[in-house]
């Protein structure tokens, strides 16, 4: 994706007059199991991203939380990893970073096949609205990143959930590069999710969480936390798919982690 002069201009404008302070960047960087093997030329781009996004969005703590700088920095080099090699403009067309101390409770309507329609209370540790806020639990944000869990990271999960929103709705199908094509996207990962639906519904074991059994944009978020935090696990039981998520996020992240 080309950025154009003005944008490049404004871009080096907020990195001069709002650069993160060093010591808060390298105890970061030095927390997060999933960023802190990372060669030094990512981690100066990665921070270049957290820096632009500290600046472009709005972190809201919720519920009384009150969100310090290196809270919001933890969530934000987690954001900006999947963009690594894409560029900020993937999060374009939304503001707010909303985080909660906790889980939180949503409740919604929801319409059955016979069109009755039930009320549904769920509790979550991460959202991501449609042209609206990422949600996260500063609980299971702090859960997942001081100590790295295979196929678990909720700011992942949630930024993923953006990307894949990118062409209108989340439906496991993010705007691909030119370099790759549709149908090759589509079968790989149709494929692996009818089998993981398959595998959870005969009751046998399966090396990805059940909630990428939910429906295909579940699949494409839970399979991007695999991606970069167990890649090799994913590699062995979906290696198209890991294919497909080398291409889409321009990374191989197999050797950065321990």
């Amino acid at each position: 994706m080309l950025i154009n002069p003005f944008t490049k201009l404004h871009h080096y404008y907020i990195l001069r007059k709002h650069p993160i302070q060093s010591s808060l960047w390298e105890n970061s960087v030095n927390k997060l199991a999933l960023v802190n093997n990372l060669p030094t030329k990512e981690l100066r781009q990665l921070k270049k991203l957290a820096t632009l996004l500290l600046y472009n969005k709005n972190f809201v703590g919720a519920q009384g939380l009150v969100l310090s700088e290196e809270h919001k920095l933890i969530i934000a080099i987690q954001a900006c990893l999947p963009i690594l090699k894409l560029d900020l403009s993937y999060y374009d067309g939304w503001y707010d970073i909303v985080v909660y101390p906790d889980t939180f409770v949503v409740y919604r309507d929801i319409t059955d096949s016979n069109g009755l329609v039930h009320n549904s209370r769920r509790t979550l540790s991460g959202e991501a609205w449609s042209r609206g806020p990422v949600i996260l639990s500063w609980s299971d944000v702090q859960l997942d990143s001081f100590k790295l869990r295979e196929g678990h990271n909720v700011v992942i999960h949630e930024f993923s959930h953006k990307l894949d929103m990118l062409n209108g709705r989340a439906n496991g199908m993010p705007p691909l590069h030119p370099n790759m094509h549709r149908q090759e996207w589509t079968k790989s990962l149709s494929t692996a999710y009818e089998r993981l639906k398959n595998q959870y519904a005969q009751f046998q074991h399966a090396h990805i969480n059940e909630y990428a059994a939910t429906n295909p944009a579940e699949y494409f978020a839970v399979v991007s936390e695999y991606f970069f935090t167990a890649p090799l696990v994913l590699k062995q039981h979906s290696p198209a798919v890991y294919s497909q998520l080398v291409l889409f996020y321009k990374q191989e992240p197999l050797g950065h982690l321990n």
